[in-house]
């Protein structure tokens, strides 16, 4: 969710388990990078008590960046999500580089004592190396099950994705 006064209301409301704060503008299709956490510290900061104080958990999207998960903690964030859009959009020269990165960023994180998420344009075939990042606890992958779906069935494409993250 984006950290506007409205959509925070939202959700203070509802009282969802989790939120995941994330960068969004109003012309974008989807996610187009992670949350500048380290620029928009203060803004973030209340932000994640206030949900904190509505007993719901806080995860931000971020890139895989040393700077934007040092802010993250410093924000005092449940976990982080890492953005894997640069990894799974990568070719394949620059696809080594990239992984370097989130795992890199995953130790970071668990050092730092953040849970950690991956997500953004995974899919059954590019998500088998980001299964093996340290502290690990979750990956965002609906939007693929459901592609695939259109093409194998549901049932299926779940049990794909299973597969992998076994």
């Amino acid at each position: 969710m984006a950290v506007h006064e409205e959509i925070l209301q939202i959700a203070l409301d509802v009282k969802p388990d989790q939120c995941t704060l994330v960068p969004e503008r109003p012309e974008e299709t989807t996610t187009e990078g992670g949350l500048d956490v380290a620029g928009q510290k203060e803004t973030i900061k209340k932000a994640v008590e206030r949900l904190h104080k509505g007993g719901i958990r806080v995860s931000l999207f971020i890139e895989p960046e040393t700077e934007q998960i040092k802010a993250a903690k410093e924000v005092s964030t449940d976990m982080i999500e890492l953005y894997t859009g640069a990894y799974a959009d990568a070719s394949s020269y620059k696809e080594e580089y990239e992984f370097s990165r989130l795992l890199k960023a995953a130790q970071l994180a668990g050092e730092l004592g953040l849970s950690v998420r991956a997500g953004h344009s995974l899919t059954f075939r590019n998500l088998r190396r980001i299964v093996a990042l340290p502290n690990l606890t979750e990956v965002s992958i609906g939007h693929n099950i459901i592609a695939r779906a259109v093409f194998i069935g549901l049932e299926r494409a779940v049990k794909e994705i299973l597969d992998v993250l076994r």
